[in-house]
């Protein structure tokens, strides 16, 4: 069993081979959620890059900087990339980092279930981009639609990397939504009650549910897709009885719920943060917790707003038209409480609020707005194949974005122990903010020009050249902000100013803690008998300063047994992945597979994942 010594330096510094063994076999949610942060981070930018590419190909009209081909495929990929790798990666990364110390917890429910999580994420990630060394990426659109997912349409292996990397990735989620949900079920601190449960907490429950239950329509999809690439069946051909419309239904009532599994933690940062540099409790808590929860069930019923140009009749399109319309209300309720926050508080304006206030809600509030009018129908008709469509969807994720920012500046001194700087900070959150409207504020006013979205190149003289021009100019701001991001972090790793245990002065008892946290968080289990504990532990019922904040430092004699390391979740991982490799290379060996020798890879893959299976089975629990 492993014991507190080894967190606090009793044993010798290990050597290079042992620290990387350390991190390849750790099952502690905190070194877990950094494995989730630098991959994401890479991601980040690998999305960047794609992001800039487009956007360099669309700067001029009759651009030939990318052929047909590779553009679609770099346009698929920055849509998979950002979505499943960056938002769903960055969500992974504050589940991990925050919800356990929120909770007063000491780990998650199931902490090898939890490293299998992040390894099956990495796994995943690389099998979906294992298709640019084949030359062969998905280049169907993130949305897949069939029949162009059919072996006639799409011959070469991309799209069969978009299946089988995507079901990997969904076997992830559906394991790090599980452990969450376990957690915060069973694991929060003595007297916390569901209404004393930090909001960020309760959004990262309402996503699990939601995971939970949306990946497994998606996943049926991929398997079918995956059926008629690989065995000839006919689930989406029209001329053997299948039904292409079918995909349509099975993605977006996923697709939709997701957007929801994006947002609910980014509207739980902004739930954190705010109070904190407001320093007043959140205004309207029972709200936004109930707004949360009525968004999760809504959104469970508006996906077909994506396919009112399909044709499913004047019923149908009414009903979905009044669901998406609804929606729009728990989504203000939230605003509104957020402004509330604000109004008549203490506002201190550093960096995280900068991100949380102006990068998150304004943009979102144009992101909201926009939707609001895809629910006429008639409307929706003439917007949804324009710019129009995707400047409204990137003015939803990028203040996601700026808000899993702001969580980075909030958090990042728990994990690090050092500040990041103020004056980068809000460099990079200007260029940011700048980049952001100018890119996709560019892309509202060449949508209602009459640009069509997914195609490579438009002619000239139609009146689009200016705004495309003004956008790429945008997404390089954007770009740049990046980079000052991560030189920022960068710098203060290196020689930032010293965190403390609560340099914000915070509410809630991640704060409690010291920064960086013990391998067990808390030596106490703290008791909570109020809803923002450390605050009133601080400061009691009226506000008045009754002690200083000294968490507890037990040292070396304090014995709490701790889950052991394990490398049987990075087993089971790569045995899943490499299984699902194979199921790419049955392919035939004219469009880059092994025909029948990828069966061998599919059985490898298996017999590995039932030897790490078998292993963490037996081993023991701690």
């Amino acid at each position: 069993m492993a014991t507190v010594g080894r967190a606090v330096g009793v044993f010798p510094r290990p050597g290079f081979f042992e620290y990387l063994w350390s991190w390849l076999t750790t099952v502690d949610h905190k070194r877990i959620g950094i494995l989730y942060g630098l991959t994401t981070t890479a991601y980040l930018l690998v999305g960047g890059l794609e992001a800039l590419l487009i956007r360099i190909q669309l700067a001029h009209p009759e651009s030939r900087f990318l052929d047909p081909d590779t553009y679609n495929q770099i346009f698929t990929m920055h849509g998979l990339t950002m979505i499943f790798l960056v938002a769903m990666g960055y969500n992974a990364t504050f589940f991990n980092l925050v919800v356990p110390l929120q909770l007063g917890a000491r780990d998650v429910a199931f902490p090898r279930l939890n490293a299998f999580s992040y390894w099956g994420f990495l796994f995943g990630s690389l099998l979906l981009n294992l298709g640019w060394l084949w030359g062969q990426a998905p280049g169907v659109g993130w949305f897949a639609y069939a029949n162009l997912t059919s072996v006639q349409y799409t011959p070469g292996l991309g799209t069969d990397f978009y299946v089988m990397g995507l079901q990997v990735l969904g076997i992830s989620s559906i394991a790090s939504a599980l452990n969450f949900l376990v957690t915060i079920i069973n694991l929060r601190a003595p007297g916390m009650t569901m209404f004393k449960l930090p909001v960020f907490s309760w959004m990262t429950l309402v996503v699990s549910v939601l995971i939970i239950t949306a990946f497994p329509p998606f996943t049926v999809g991929l398997i079918e897709v995956m059926f008629d690439r690989l065995f000839g069946t006919n689930f989406f051909n029209p001329a053997a009885g299948g039904n292409p419309v079918l995909w349509q239904h099975l993605f977006w009532v996923f697709g939709h719920p997701e957007v929801y599994i994006l947002v609910l933690p980014a509207m739980g940062i902004v739930s954190e943060v705010l109070p904190v540099f407001a320093r007043k409790p959140l205004f309207g808590y029972p709200f936004v917790v109930f707004s949360g929860i009525f968004i999760g069930f809504l959104g469970w019923g508006v996906w077909a707003h994506h396919m009112f140009a399909v044709g499913l009749g004047p019923v149908a399109n009414s009903v979905f038209a009044i669901t998406t319309m609804l929606i729009a209300v728990p989504t203000g309720v939230k605003v509104f409480n957020w402004l509330g926050t604000l109004w008549g508080g203490h506002i201190q304006l550093k960096t995280p609020l900068y991100f949380a206030a102006l990068g998150f809600i304004a943009p979102f509030i144009i992101g909201g707005v926009t939707g609001v009018m895809h629910p006429v129908v008639p409307s929706d008709y003439q917007q949804t194949d324009t710019y129009f469509v995707v400047a409204h969807f990137h003015y939803v994720v990028m203040p996601i974005v700026a808000a899993f920012f702001a969580g980075f500046y909030y958090w990042l001194p728990k994990y690090t122990g050092r500040l990041l700087d103020e004056g980068l900070g809000k460099v990079h959150f200007w260029l940011f903010f700048i980049g952001t409207n100018l890119t996709f504020g560019s892309q509202i006013i060449v949508g209602f020009l009459g640009m069509p979205r997914r195609n490579y190149t438009y002619p000239a003289g139609l009146g689009w050249e200016p705004w495309n021009l003004l956008s790429t100019i945008g997404a390089f701001l954007i770009g740049l902000s990046v980079v000052v991001f991560v030189v920022n972090v960068l710098k203060s790793l290196r020689s930032g100013q010293v965190a403390g245990p609560d340099p914000w002065d915070g509410r809630t008892l991640e704060w409690l803690t010291s920064s960086p946290p013990p391998v067990y968080n808390f030596a106490e289990i703290p008791v909570v008998r109020h809803r923002d504990e450390l605050w009133a532990r601080k400061y009691g019922a009226h506000g008045e300063r009754v002690g200083a904040h000294n968490p507890p430092n037990p040292g070396s004699e304090l014995q709490i047994h701790l889950p052991r390391p394990s490398y049987y979740p990075l087993v089971a991982a790569l045995g899943i992945a490499i299984g699902f490799l194979g199921a790419v290379l049955i392919r035939p060996a004219e469009v880059g597979g092994l025909g029948p020798l990828g069966w061998a890879v599919v059985v490898l893959g298996a017999l590995i994942t039932v030897g790490g299976l078998y292993g963490w089975a037996f081993e023991p629990a701690e």
